[in-house]
């Protein structure tokens, strides 16, 4: 599966600071110094829907994660997956008398033209579930071989019970993960298992359905989180340095996705750090597909939206932050790019090497985009009212707020 086009990062004079992000799982703050690359995965869509304002503003998090190690003069290694098989898809399909995998190529298409419009940087690799079965298949029957798997009715479960570290990346007791895994995707209700959090590894196949050959497993389809595991592991290997999404994936999504490569490397932990974006909300409850109360990007773009707009309006709220997008949101967004169009198209300005600094420093400091974005306006605003003789300053605010925070001016 291929990603989208690379818009280009303009090098900035110096050099970016260090990352210091909030982890979950330690529920503090941590400096991340990776090497000459920086390896990230970032869980993907389930394309039956896309791409709405959250989804946009969890993707833009990383996106900033990666522009701060480029500015640092790392590489930066970003894997990211396509959900294109899973249950909240083949029932999509279902409802709307569609092809299930035609839905998923038309969304995913539609996903990768949203994200080239919000200069998103692409992944190196953009891998789908349906092509990484082959992948998947021998992890799970090594960890049924190791007893950390075990069958229910022709069906594969996790026990969670053969990983020491369970629980430490969402800290949640067991009645909340049980009422959570309820709610996103599990069953631990099913009568049989182990314990009622044993994530399902691999289903066996249901009339109607798709599936694949699972070798000594059976024809059937993978779990959601064992997809994520045997893709990271390919691309990145164990001790990663950031696992990213939205914070609903923090359980079980990731919690789950750790112990499954826990259990099967006996290393610890699958990633250095657990970083999670907040939920975005519209008219008072958090955007979902099954809400069906999402604004969408590409509607955005078709209504004449500048996606500049977009993002800066994503920029103006903390990563971590639960926030409501409304239209004064968007209109806010909106007057910021005009003013600071509007600065840099001027032929010479104020100094601007502190603005640079400031920028870095607030993104450096757990993604502080407002703060980034503050340090921008201050320059723009004494443009706007001052007279300076500095000819290369517009020119340098510029590539700091496209290299930086991804808005082209």
């Amino acid at each position: 599966m291929h990603a989208w086009p690379a818009s280009e990062v303009p090098a900035l004079p110096g050099k970016g600071r260090d990352l210091q992000i909030h982890d979950t799982a330690t529920q503090g703050t941590i400096t991340l110094a990776p090497g000459p690359v920086a390896r990230i995965y970032v869980c993907g869509i389930t394309p039956y829907d896309a791409t709405h304002i959250g989804h946009a503003a969890t993707y833009n998090a990383f996106d900033l994660v990666q522009r701060v190690w480029l500015d640092t003069k790392r590489q930066v290694h970003y894997v990211q997956n396509v959900t294109d098989v899973d249950d909240p898809l083949l029932e999509r399909a279902l409802r709307d008398g569609h092809d299930w995998t035609e839905l998923a190529e038309r969304e995913t298409a539609l996903f990768r033209e949203d994200m080239t419009a919000l200069r998103m940087l692409p992944p190196q690799h953009y891998i789908g579930a349906v092509e990484a079965i082959p992948g998947i298949v021998p992890l799970v029957e090594r960890l049924r071989d190791a007893g950390a798997a075990y069958d229910l009715e022709g069906d594969v479960y996790f026990s969670v019970e053969a990983d020491p570290h369970f629980g430490q990346v969402s800290n949640l007791d067991a009645e909340a993960m049980r009422l959570l895994s309820a709610e996103r995707g599990g069953d631990p209700d099913r009568p049989g298992k182990k314990n009622p959090l044993d994530p399902m590894l691999w289903m066996a196949a249901r009339p109607g359905e798709p599936s694949w050959d699972g070798g000594s497993l059976g024809r059937g389809r993978p779990g959601w989180h064992i997809e994520c595991v045997a893709i990271a592991l390919d691309h990145l290997g164990m001790g990663f340095d950031i696992q990213g999404g939205g914070s609903d994936l923090a359980f079980p999504h990731h919690e789950m996705g750790a112990s499954h490569a826990q259990a099967l490397t006996r290393e610890f932990p699958m990633a250095k750090a657990y970083v999670h974006a907040g939920m975005v909300a519209l008219h008072g409850a958090k955007m979902s597909k099954s809400k069906g109360n999402l604004v969408f990007v590409s509607a955005l773009r078709r209504a004449g939206v500048d996606p500049a707009a977009i993002r800066l309006a994503l920029l103006s709220h903390h990563y971590r932050d639960d926030w409501e997008w409304t239209d004064d949101v968007l209109a806010e967004a909106v007057a910021r790019l005009e003013r600071w169009r509007a600065a840099v198209s001027r032929p010479d300005g104020l100094p601007a090497d502190g603005v640079v600094e400031e920028v870095r420093e607030a993104l450096s400091n757990d993604l502080d985009a407002p703060a980034a974005l503050a340090a921008v306006d201050r320059w723009v605003d004494a443009q706007n009212t001052s007279d300076g003789d500095d000819e290369s300053a517009p020119g340098l605010v510029s590539r700091t707020v496209d290299a930086l925070l991804g808005v082209a001016l």
